[in-house]
């Protein structure tokens, strides 16, 4: 009975879906955290008269008859609209406005990405994110600044002790990607570039396109709470579904095999 294995690729696909979901609102409270929605695609059909063939006699049979077997998971794709901003007031915290990652470095020698811009200093003065990956283009801040600027153009000024004129620590730069939803995710808030997400265009900000730093902001997870409510009970009732499905099927075998006897 084709019913029962299609019924069990909607039951499947729900639970992708539900897994979604649970990512999502799990990560209601990250910092530039982007979520996720599910997509789908109808499986391969079993034709078994094929739409248009010539009948008994003669005539062009408007429709064909072909039996669909489910659907699949085709694709979780990443919604990189904005989120909220909070205000820290952390010269540091930096939140892109508009279209951009910060570029930071892997100890192994990798560039990674990111929208979350959480900085902090380490021993060394160096701006690091919170796992101490460098920022790129790397930037020091003496050990005698007494206030920190951060331009929405990238540049970094910091006023030293005993100074009256601020002085240039260097200027933050950005990258973008031609389809960011091909970016991968690996944790910790950092994405890796990828064939399909493009090779990254650098850029200073506010300039050919990229957005603009707020500093003293970060940038919250756009994820809606209610919106991932409603999508979850849509696909709890659809799960609830297919699984009657199959046990309407059941019951049809049974009744079937009961006649046999």
């Amino acid at each position: 009975m084709r019913a029962l294995f299609t019924a069990a690729t909607g039951m499947e696909a729900q639970q992708s879906q539900i897994d979604t979901i649970a990512n999502n609102i799990a990560n209601v409270g990250t910092t530039g955290f982007k979520r996720s929605r599910a997509e789908f695609q109808d499986l391969f059909y079993e034709t078994l008269r094929a739409p248009g063939a010539t009948g008994t006699d003669g005539s062009v049979l408007p429709t064909g008859v072909q039996v669909g077997h489910g659907v699949q998971l085709a694709a979780v794709n990443t919604i990189y609209s904005a989120g909220d901003r909070v205000n820290t007031g952390n010269p540091l915290d930096l939140a892109v406005d508009g279209s951009g990652f910060f570029q930071v470095l892997r100890p192994t020698g990798e560039t990674v990405y990111t929208r979350d811009g959480t900085f902090k200093l380490d021993g060394n003065g160096n701006v690091v994110t919170t796992l101490g990956y460098q920022l790129i283009p790397n930037l020091t801040v003496p050990t005698d600044t007494v206030s920190l600027t951060v331009l929405p153009d990238g540049t970094v000024n910091a006023m030293q002790a005993g100074q009256t004129q601020p002085t240039n620590l260097g200027q933050i730069q950005l990258a973008r990607f031609a389809n960011p939803a091909g970016l991968r995710a690996s944790g910790s808030n950092l994405l890796e570039a990828t064939q399909a997400s493009g090779d990254p265009q650098t850029g200073i900000p506010q300039q050919d396109g990229f957005g603009g730093l707020a500093s003293g902001f970060l940038e919250g997870s756009n994820v809606e709470v209610a919106e991932e409510l409603v999508q979850m009970i849509l696909a709890q009732r659809a799960f609830e579904v297919s699984s009657r499905v199959i046990k309407a099927g059941d019951e049809m075998l049974q009744v079937a095999s009961q006649l046999s006897q």
